[in-house]
């Protein structure tokens, strides 16, 4: 305590420090020449009046500090004259004896008045300094009150005094979270103080020393804690004073920490609002806008926020605008997705304004791109459901939440559920419950294990896979995955065709392999570098080859090396095995034949196939040949037999037609009654002449028309032909033959079936033989019915009767010729009526048809060209 006073009354103050204080602001009780009012507390001072220039010179030669200044002055006086005495000396050499006799004069004289003054400086001195025993008594119990001022207080004191280090005087303060109790620690602030502190204590420290600026904050430890930092100037030193925040103080240090971080937070919300790249907007109660950011400013095309306030430029539209102020107005938050102009172009943002005290804060986030991507998201997931909904695997993928998300329609066909109930999102444990209680699922010892083992197998990221044979015979391949997202995607494959395809592939391979095991022809397969693939016995049989050495798979040049022993011909092994090893887009199909020397004759056949490889066959063929040639040689005696036997039908025909018309002609002149007169027995007799010359005459004209056809002589003259009158001419043809039999006729012409172009004689002759056909198969009491109309360019007849029908296995050969049906002797024929019939109207360019039943009868159909096309067939033909 005795040092702090020395120091706060004994030190030099800077000139820095210095300051004049007025006479008026002198208070009693400091010691006269004290600069600081606070520095020194001693004698009182004289009255204001006295102090004036003359009482302060004595007032100063009366003290040591004067006294001293006086005997300097003096000293440095004696010296001078000395000096100038030496000077005027040297300069005139007569006088030496005077100068010598000055200058000891003036030693004399100043060691006198030196020794005078030496010899009264202590007392003086003493008699300055030495203060009364009253004051001593009064300083100490100043010192003791000072002191005890000093700890009555719990504080740091922290004193710098020029030309000496650092002290802390006291430090009496304890208990402060950070604050460090050794006085080396205590002068590093920046250690304890957090950095802020640290740095704020530090510039006002650095105004102290140089200005003298004294300063009072409040610092903060690195541990939270607060305390009060006080530093003042005194007379050439500085003190800093720490103390604990106590009361109101610690509330405002709380205060200014919360202000502080509010500022600071406040600062980085406006930072980040003005770089974020989205309008933000404060606007008042009336929607006035008071605030916005960079990019709000950059939407709305304004240069600067005062453009903004002025012109109150909005970029929500009116309407948009009135929406949002009527939902702020009652405190509620408005959130909503609007078009917006934005730099010019129309995008949809999703707009947010929340109100608070004394107006709102407004958001506008452009979701153009967001817009964008969800609709090419929907777009490509509509593509990918179209797609899951046309494959046959049936797919179902569940959630997070273990609920179906997604179904295909395999799905739900595999599984027969109905499609609303589905749509519920059901969970996989529903799903499979079900189908137990639908009996559609595989029999299963342990239903509760293997449910948990379905489900929770593909969950725990571990693929599922399994075979369900269902109760119903079908087998199900079942797949499970987990999904990025937390589901889980089954895949269901109804392999009940596959395996059954299978079975039967592997079967039908078994039976190929069987039947090219039992083909007399030699057949191998080679594979794109020429390696045997696959032959079978008759291939090695034909080659005199080891199966040995085939089922090693050799080259074809090894094989061709081992069968030209056999038959050695170097061109037709190197189009083998050209044809072999050739590129596949170069590759043709070659066949030939060759007779080995033992005079067996060989067939071989090269075909590339799809794969790349290729499949060459050899069959012997001997025998085939020798039987193609007696086989040609007998077709060529067929032939001409036949040839011959046309020729005879011709010629016998032509020959027999003018012996029967003579007889008919002669019948007819005897039934003329100039002749004579028959009896009933003769007139019967002429009839059944008559009609059986007829009926061969009718034989030898088709036989004649067949051969005129199969020759192509038949000529066909076309014309318009009139429907009905043609179908009448039929029908009067075998009208009395239907009356003896007693066959009624009917005929139904549709009113569109007019006419049409074609040869009128054979449309009646055909017409004619169906006719007399279903009238020889119909019995008595029947009814052959003659139908007409047009159908799709075509003119159709059809003649059905109601008769014994034909028997299905004789319905292929109704329309060959010489093929006679009869039917219990009631109709006998030499079978050339359907046969003429087909002939011409195949000539004229149509069709037959023919339908029959057993016991229900038969039904013929033939169509004409309506246009009447027979002209240019026979033209075509001729050509």
């Amino acid at each position: 305590m005795a040092r702090l006073s020395e120091a706060l009354h004994g030190l030099e103050i800077p000139s820095l420090l210095i300051r004049r204080i007025p006479a008026a602001e002198i208070q009693p009780g400091f010691r006269t020449g004290c600069l600081w009012p606070e520095c020194e507390r001693g004698s009182p001072l004289p009255p204001a009046d006295e102090i004036s220039p003359v009482n302060a010179l004595r007032t100063f030669a009366n003290s040591p500090r004067g006294e001293l200044t006086l005997l300097f002055v003096a000293s440095c006086a004696v010296v001078a004259v000395l000096f100038t005495a030496i000077a005027a000396g040297a300069s005139s050499a007569g006088g030496g004896a005077s100068l010598r006799h000055v200058f000891m004069v003036i030693v004399v004289l100043g060691l006198s008045l030196t020794g005078g003054a030496l010899l009264g400086l202590p007392q003086r001195l003493f008699a300055s300094f030495a203060l009364p025993p009253p004051e001593i008594a009064e300083m100490r119990a100043a010192l003791r009150t000072a002191d005890a001022v000093m700890h009555a207080e719990a504080q740091v004191l922290v004193l710098w005094q020029r030309g000496e280090r650092v002290r802390v005087v006291v430090n009496s303060l304890r208990g402060v979270a950070g604050l460090p109790n050794d006085a080396a620690s205590l002068e590093r602030f920046g250690q304890w103080l957090d950095v802020e502190s640290a740095d704020r204590l530090k510039m006002a420290l650095e105004q102290l020393f140089r200005a003298g600026v004294g300063f009072n904050m409040l610092v903060r430890t690195t541990a939270g804690a607060h305390l009060e930092a006080d530093g003042r100037a005194a007379g050439a030193s500085a003190i800093l004073r720490l103390r604990d925040t106590i009361g109101h103080r610690r509330d405002l240090a709380n205060i200014l920490d919360t202000h502080r971080m509010l500022t600071r937070e406040i600062t980085a919300c406006r930072t980040l609002l003005e770089a974020l790249p989205m309008p933000l907007w404060m606007a008042n109660e009336a929607g006035n806008i008071h605030w916005a950011n960079g990019a709000y400013l950059k939407a709305v095309g304004a240069d600067a926020i005062g453009d903004v306030r002025d012109r109150q430029i909005d970029l929500l539209e009116m309407r948009q605008r009135e929406r949002a102020l009527t939902k702020l107005s009652r405190g509620e938050h408005f959130q909503d997705r609007l078009p917006l102009v934005s730099h010019g172009v129309m995008h949809p943002h999703d707009v947010s304004l929340l109100p608070f005290d004394g107006g709102s804060v407004g958001v506008a986030i452009d979701v153009g791109a967001i817009e964008d991507a969800k609709e090419e998201t929907d777009r490509r997931t509509a593509a990918y459901d179209r797609t899951l909904h046309r494959v046959s695997t049936g797919v179902a993928i569940f959630g997070r939440d273990g609920r179906l998300s997604f179904f295909n329609d395999a799905y739900r066909n595999i599984w027969q559920l109905d499609a609303d109930w589905l749509a519920q999102m059901p969970t996989g444990d529903e799903i499979l419950d079900r189908l137990r209680g639908l009996s559609r699922l595989p029999q299963v010892v342990n239903y509760r294990d293997w449910k948990v083992k379905v489900l929770s197998t593909p969950r725990d990221g571990v693929d599922f896979e399994d075979w369900w044979h269902l109760l119903d015979g079908r087998t199900i391949h079942v797949t499970a995955a987990k999904r990025p997202d937390g589901g889980v995607t089954f895949l269901f494959d109804d392999a009940t065709q596959r395996l059954a395809l299978e079975s039967r592939f592997n079967a039908m391979i078994d039976t190929q392999r069987e039947t090219l095991d039992s083909l007399k022809e030699g057949v191998a397969v080679f594979a794109p570098d020429g390696r045997l693939q696959l032959c079978n016995k008759s291939f090695a049989q034909v080659w005199r080859l080891s199966r040995k050495m085939l089922a090693e798979g050799p080259h074809i040049d090894a094989i061709a090396r081992q069968c030209r022993v056999i038959y050695d011909d170097p061109e037709m092994w190197q189009q083998i095995i050209g044809s072999i090893t050739a590129i596949s887009d170069r590759r043709q199909a070659v066949s030939g034949q060759f007779v080995r020397p033992d005079q067996s004759v060989i067939d071989y056949s090269i075909a590339p196939l799809p794969d790349g490889a290729t499949l060459i066959t050899f069959a012997d063929v001997t025998d085939v040949r020798r039987a193609e040639r007696a086989l040609t040689e007998r077709n060529e005696a067929l032939i001409a037999a036949d040839r011959l036997k046309s020729q005879f039908i011709r010629h016998v025909s032509y020959e027999l037609r003018t012996p029967l018309q003579t007889i008919i002609g002669y019948t007819d002149l005897m039934q003329v009654p100039n002749i004579g007169p028959l009896n009933e027995r003769q007139r019967e007799f002429l009839g059944d002449i008559e009609a059986s010359s007829k009926s061969l005459l009718s034989v030898i004209n088709d036989i004649l028309d067949l051969a005129t056809i199969d020759a192509g002589g038949l000529e066909l003259k076309v014309s318009p032909v009139e429907v009905k009158p043609v179908v009448d001419a039929a029908l009067l043809g075998v009208k009395d033959r239907a009356r003896i039999m007693n066959v009624a006729l009917a005929v139904d012409i549709q009113a569109d079936a007019q006419s049409f172009v074609a040869d009128d004689k054979r449309v009646k002759q055909v017409l004619y033989n169906l006719l007399s056909n279903a009238i020889g198969f119909s019995k008595a009491g029947d009814v052959v019915r003659v139908e007409a109309w047009r159908e799709s360019g075509m003119l159709a007849f059809a003649v059905q009767d109601q008769g014994v029908g034909v028997p299905p296995e004789q319905r292929e050969r109704v329309f060959e010729r010489f093929e006679s049906r009869g039917q219990g002797g009631k109709h006998r024929g030499a079978g050339l009526g359907l046969s003429i019939v087909k002939s011409l109207v195949e000539l004229h360019g149509g069709n037959v048809s023919f339908m029959s039943e057993p016991g229900r009868g038969t039904r013929v159909t033939v169509r004409f060209p309506e246009a009447g096309i027979a002209p240019r067939r026979q033209e075509q033909d001729a050509a």
